[in-house]
């Protein structure tokens, strides 16, 4: 009885509501339903049934091929859309769904579900965390994927599909973080219409919070932060505190930090109203400001890069939440501490877990491909938390010889530029910490470098004689940070590095003129390149490229003898 009224209720006119009448429970009405969304089902997933397509939603690189027919059948949005398509024509799916960024996987679970008239499981790749101690019931990655199905089905129409989200997320609103119940309720507001319960759930559970204004009036209409902060005045719930913050000098520069004007930044301090401290400066440019800013406040000197905000996080901690690489480097290498917990017992690296799916934890990267910035997160936290020093191997004597100190940046720049091939996130990460960008590149000849779109200063590293000069020092400086940098954030690559530099220096790129054997001995440090990338992680693999001349991103530089 409770299969059949699911299967009915599937199959119901999604205008009008009604349900339509198969004679009763009789099992054979079951059967014959049942039949139906198999032969439906079977329809949209069979590679074979494309020919029989006659539109296509594209999803980033993908798409997915449909059919007219039973989509408008079963959703007036696809009626009014394809009313008006030609057929054979591409829709994107931005141009579908507007104002919420949806996985292909999440669209794919609405169609099939148009199709079958049944919800499928939740895909486990997705819906499941890093944390092996969490329960992946709301977690971060499963209200992403609820909330992108809760906006498309509604958004498309299927209105059953989105009350059954709704009362899925209901159900595990008590197992959500507070940060992302105003994700939750960002979405159900755009629902509204069908998504009262869902709204009213979450503004009473935020509200009782300790998420803060600036937060909410990121992620929520003005109308809703101004229901939510008058709640918490009538029930008593502000403090002096957290009434009064941010006041309008910390909201001067917030908007500074915004417009990347650290010199305003500085006129503002002069002023001698706020400190970066008292305005949660460095919390506010590491949550919501280009990665560039975070370094220039530290730079300044006049921040505590362990100050915790009113929720009592720590920069390092809101910079779990963004999941950018870059500045998570920034902070640790200027003293952040990892192991500093939150309010409610959350290290940076928790958080981190915890916001990153399985899938794209553990997926293979293709070759040239960047990592994904949440594993990148993970790992540069984990390698912080084992308190290893700085590799001191990459530092150099400044006093060198002339001679020494080319060949020392000869053997600098070849390392860097492969890391730039083979680790392509990793290597922007650190090199723009080390600020490698502001210093001259070396060059084998200048002629090499001329090339379209490359704006780098570059110096001739085969003068005769070679003098040593300032620019030289200041490469130097930069590219040696850069490789301390990685070794003690990115540990498996740079081992790989060092084999593939150190083991034979002459096969760091190959020519018209290598012979077969040195071929061959590339190609097997290719092998234990890769190997080496996947021992950290199961099933995990860095693929490889030769270098390319036509690149200055990928350039070996070969100075001559």
């Amino acid at each position: 009885m409770e299969e059949l009224s699911q299967i009915t209720t599937a199959f119901s006119d999604s205008e009008n509501g009604s349900t339509a009448c198969f004679g009763g429970d009789s099992s054979a009405d079951v059967a014959a339903l049942r039949r139906l969304s198999e032969n439906l089902g079977s329809l949209f997933l069979s590679p074979e049934s494309g020919s029989y397509t006659d539109a296509r939603i594209a999803v980033g690189s993908s798409e997915l091929r449909v059919h007219r027919c039973v989509l408008s059948a079963r959703s007036p949005f696809f009626r009014e859309v394809f009313a008006n398509l030609p057929e054979k024509e591409k829709v994107k799916i931005g141009d579908l769904v507007k104002e919420l960024d949806v996985s292909y996987e999440a669209l794919v679970a609405v169609l099939q579900y148009i199709y079958t008239g049944q919800a499928a499981a939740l895909p486990k790749g997705l819906c499941v965390c890093v944390d092996e101690e969490c329960s992946h019931v709301g977690c971060r990655p499963v209200v992403d994927f609820m909330v992108q199905m809760l906006y498309v089905s509604f958004t498309f129409q299927i209105f059953e599909l989105a009350n059954l989200f709704q009362r899925r997320l209901l159900d595990v609103l008590d197992k959500v973080a507070a940060d992302d119940i105003v994700v939750i309720l960002s979405v159900a507001k755009l629902c509204s219409k069908y998504c009262s319960r869902l709204v009213d759930k979450c503004i009473d559970i935020v509200v009782r919070s300790d998420v803060d204004i600036i937060t909410l009036e990121k992620a929520l209409c003005p109308e809703t932060v101004k229901q939510i902060m008058d709640l918490r005045l009538s029930l008593g719930l502000l403090t002096p505190q957290n009434r009064n913050f941010p006041d309008k000098h910390a909201r001067r520069i917030h908007r500074a930090l915004e417009s990347d004007d650290i010199e305003l930044v500085r006129m503002l301090l002069k002023e001698g109203h706020t400190t970066l401290d008292d305005a949660c400066a460095l919390h506010y440019a590491v949550a919501y400001c280009d990665p560039k800013i975070t370094t220039e406040i530290l730079d300044l000197g006049l921040v505590d890069v362990n100050h915790r905000n009113l929720r009592g996080y720590t920069v390092l901690h809101i910079a779990a939440m963004r999941k950018e690489p870059k500045i998570m480097v920034s902070l640790l290498t200027k003293g952040a501490r990892p192991s500093d917990l939150t309010s409610d017992g959350r290290k940076p690296l928790q958080i981190s877990k915890r916001l990153t799916n399985h899938e794209d934890y553990n997926k293979t990267i293709e070759q040239g491909q960047a990592s994904p910035k949440g594993r990148l997160c993970i790992e540069i936290l984990e390698q912080a938390e084992r308190k290893d020093p700085q590799v001191g191997e990459a530092s150099v004597s400044l006093a060198m010889a002339g001679d020494e100190l080319r060949e020392k940046l000869l053997y600098l720049e070849n390392r860097v530029a492969l890391a730039r091939m083979m680790f392509p996130e990793e290597a922007r990460v650190a090199m723009d910490i080390a600020q490698v960008d502001g210093t001259s590149e070396f060059t084998s000849n200048r002629g090499s470098n001329h090339l379209p779109g490359n704006q780098r200063t570059t110096v001739d590293l085969n003068e005769t004689p070679f003098k040593v000069r300032e620019e030289h020092l200041a490469r130097i400086r930069a590219l040696s940070k850069t490789v301390e940098l990685g070794k003690r954030f990115f540990p498996r690559a740079s081992a790989a590095l060092n084999k593939l530099m150190d083991d034979d220096a002459e096969l760091t790129c190959l020519g018209k003129d290598t012979t077969e054997e040195k071929k061959r001995r590339y190609y097997e440090l290719q092998a234990v390149l890769r190997k080496a990338c996947s021992e950290d992680k199961e099933e995990r693999t860095s693929a490889t490229s030769p270098p390319s001349s036509s690149s200055t991103s990928g350039r070996v530089v070969r100075a001559k003898r």
